[in-house]
């Protein structure tokens, strides 16, 4: 399982109704895992298979700044799933002007 949340560290709040696209990567390219929209909680749940591989979540974050100033369009995060036997969370801590991530439990 691959999950994922935002919390934008300027309002204080979870960022809802933000783009996120779940990728594997096969050989030099990206296969669509999924792709969601962040809940009320800035939280989505990926259902895919637990398998072992490169992955990247790309958080469209250009529509939920539009009303205000901001420097990001999007955010890609590559990370490496070695034990298929866990799960992964990987949150974004964002602002208009930065962000961070860290692997979750």
């Amino acid at each position: 399982m691959i999950s994922t949340h935002i919390l934008d560290t300027t309002k204080g709040l979870p960022a809802a109704d933000v783009p996120v696209v779940l990728e594997k990567q096969n050989g030099s390219s990206w296969k669509e895992v999924g792709m969601h929209k962040t809940n009320t909680d800035g939280r989505i749940v990926f259902q895919c298979p637990n398998e072992v591989g490169v992955y990247r979540l790309t958080f469209h974050v250009e529509e939920y700044f539009k009303n205000e100033e901001h420097f990001f369009l999007n955010i890609p995060i590559v990370f490496k799933v070695k034990n298929s036997d866990r799960k992964y969370h990987v949150p974004l801590l964002l602002n208009p002007y930065g962000y961070s991530t860290y692997r979750g439990s």
